[in-house]
């Protein structure tokens, strides 16, 4: 496994992850994700971003979209993301990385920590809102400090030999009927009556 940015080829594998996940797609733009990816089949299994918040006040980073397909779920995908974003975020010149999360419990094993709506930057506040109110009613504001950042060992493990999981349903059987077919009526063409 490794992670890359996102070429233009991967714009339309990246909206449709999104909406799968229903994740914010807000100010889209498939240049400024990276993408987790299987070296030996080339299959995609995580991404993320970052976005710039420019204002009078300065300039703002923000971790978003944040995704991992199912199958991919456990094997420190994530976590080797959010490593590149916030590694991507310093080479930029930020000292810190702000991200709005439903789950701060997970992000809090790399050293983010809680902040106040009252704390953030204006930009920012009003980001968190507008969150709340499409995609993610439960979100909360975290930080790191981009020196700060921490990968925990196990998930770098995990990470070395990541593969997806088999679903354990098998697929179902496709009928006529899926197709809109009577079976009780329709006749083929190489019909012999029989």
């Amino acid at each position: 496994m490794y992670v890359r940015d996102a070429r233009n080829r991967d714009e339309v594998w990246l909206l449709d992850s999104i909406e799968e996940l229903e994740l914010d797609d807000a100010a889209f733009r498939s240049r400024d994700y990276v993408i987790a990816v299987d070296e030996e089949t080339n299959e995609r299994a995580g991404f993320g971003r970052i976005r710039i918040h420019r204002t009078d006040d300065g300039e703002f980073c923000e971790l978003t979209g944040l995704g991992v397909l199912p199958a991919w779920r456990g094997q420190g995908v994530g976590a080797h993301v959010v490593e590149r974003l916030v590694e991507t975020a310093g080479d930029q010149g930020f000292e810190t990385v702000y991200c709005f999360t439903d789950a701060p419990s997970y992000l809090a094993q790399f050293g983010f920590g809680p902040v106040e709506s009252d704390d953030l930057p204006a930009p920012l506040a009003d980001r968190l809102e507008r969150k709340r109110g499409t995609v993610m009613a439960e979100a909360v504001a975290v930080r790191v400090a981009v020196e700060g950042f921490v990968m925990p060992p196990r998930l770098r493990e995990a990470f070395k030999n990541a593969a997806p999981i088999a679903d354990d349903e098998p697929d179902a059987e496709e009928a006529a009927e899926d197709f809109g077919i009577d079976s009780d009526s329709a006749t083929y063409k190489y019909d012999t009556g029989r």
